[in-house]
């Protein structure tokens, strides 16, 4: 599902790309929901106390979790109001602290809040997922603004951080990658930059990664 543009940029059509940002939110879900739906199971099949216990502990986890996801996406890959609609930048620190921090994670937000552009917000929220990503056995990351650019710098620090090719390639628009349900959500962000006429790079700096829009 791609193709260049006669710009040279990779290019989705628009049936494609819903399709895919689609297909994504759904497969963030599936595991909360189905943990909740196994642990009502068990609710309704066993009567050890114990048991029911766990289960309940199980649902209220998950609920949190898929709550946690749909208010994230809501405003990372939903419309979020109409047209030329802002954004407190506070409510982006909120669902990013919800969705990605925990024990493993912790985020150092340095943004003054404030109402910002929707599309420079929704960047924001998808350069956190570019930037949790590549620290996958946990770490830090710091939030900061960028002097004299409306654009942002997220800084990951972690055990073994590293940034794929591939997602470098889909940030840029590279012709040639191919887009699916898991290189969407880069492929997404590189939209949104341009959209906001900034570009974003991801790069690794001794053993940091940077994601930087500018």
């Amino acid at each position: 599902m791609s193709g260049p543009a006669a710009s040279g940029t990779l290019t989705l059509g628009a049936l494609d790309l819903a399709a895919l940002l689609c297909s994504r939110v759904c497969h963030d879900l599936i595991s909360p929901v189905g943990a909740i739906v196994n642990g009502l199971e068990v609710l309704e099949e066993d009567n050890d106390e114990e048991t029911r216990t766990f289960a309940l502990d199980l649902i209220k986890k998950s609920s949190r979790s898929a709550s946690a996801r749909l208010q994230f996406c809501r405003l990372a890959f939903g419309a979020a109001g109409s047209a030329g609609a802002q954004i407190d930048t506070g409510d982006a620190e909120k669902v990013s602290r919800g969705l990605i921090e925990d024990e493993k994670i912790k985020i150092t937000w340095n943004l003054p809040r404030e109402l910002r552009p929707k599309n420079q917000v929704k960047l924001l929220l998808n350069m956190m997922l570019v930037a949790a990503g590549a620290i996958p056995r946990g770490g830090t990351l710091a939030v900061d603004p960028v002097e004299g650019s409306p654009g942002f710098r997220i800084i990951a620090a972690g055990l073994n951080a590293r940034v794929t090719p591939t997602t470098v390639e889909l940030l840029a628009g590279a012709p040639g990658q191919t887009v699916d349900a898991h290189g969407v959500q880069p492929y997404y962000t590189g939209i949104l930059a341009r959209e906001c006429e900034l570009s974003v790079t991801a790069v690794a700096e001794g053993e940091t990664i940077v994601v930087l829009a500018r």
